[in-house]
């Protein structure tokens, strides 16, 4: 962890997100305009289900200004899969996306073996692909590029191709 990443977490409290936190998740993901955007029920359902594999970060009022999700894979417990990772626009900048994902993984490492990080990324979105060759160089970990679908497969138009990021191996 930074020393900014430190001050930050003083300033913020991260832990694990409840179902009365999907309505303000959603909202964050939607003001985003990088993300692409989920039902609000699913952001409920996620706070429900998947909440030991996510993160969410506070405010000093207790409201949530950014968020984690992810997922063990069942095929593959040692390996999170990042799903989204989204900050609310009055608190970017400051490392609080890097924070979560650190605080994430350190929680859930330990409590369980973690190997390895994945997520996608649309080619172009450059925060997120700083935001997670910043996590590997913090954890000394590589990374491994591969388109994981193609924009054929997706069925409701227009969508660039998501590519998997393999970050690995991590060490605790």
């Amino acid at each position: 962890m930074t020393a900014g990443q430190a001050e930050l977490q003083a300033e913020l409290r991260i832990d694990r997100p409840s179902v009365t936190d999907g309505a303000a998740l959603w909202r964050i993901a939607k003001d985003s305009k990088a993300l692409d955007l989920n039902s609000s029920y699913s952001y409920l359902l996620w706070c429900r289900d998947f909440a030991a594999t996510s993160a969410v970060a506070r405010d000093g009022r207790g409201e949530p200004v950014g968020f984690v999700t992810g997922y063990l894979r069942p095929d593959r417990p040692g390996t999170l899969l990042v799903w989204q990772v989204a900050v609310d626009g009055a608190h970017r900048g400051r490392g609080l996306a890097g924070a979560l994902l650190d605080g994430l993984v350190a929680r859930i490492g330990a409590e369980r073996r973690i190997t390895t990080v994945e997520t996608t990324i649309t080619p172009g979105n450059t925060a997120s692909e700083r935001l997670f060759a910043s996590f590997a160089e913090r954890h000394g970990a590589q990374v491994e590029h591969e388109v994981l679908f193609e924009t054929g497969l997706f069925p409701d138009g227009p969508h660039d191709s998501e590519v998997l990021h393999r970050i690995g191996p991590l060490s605790f």
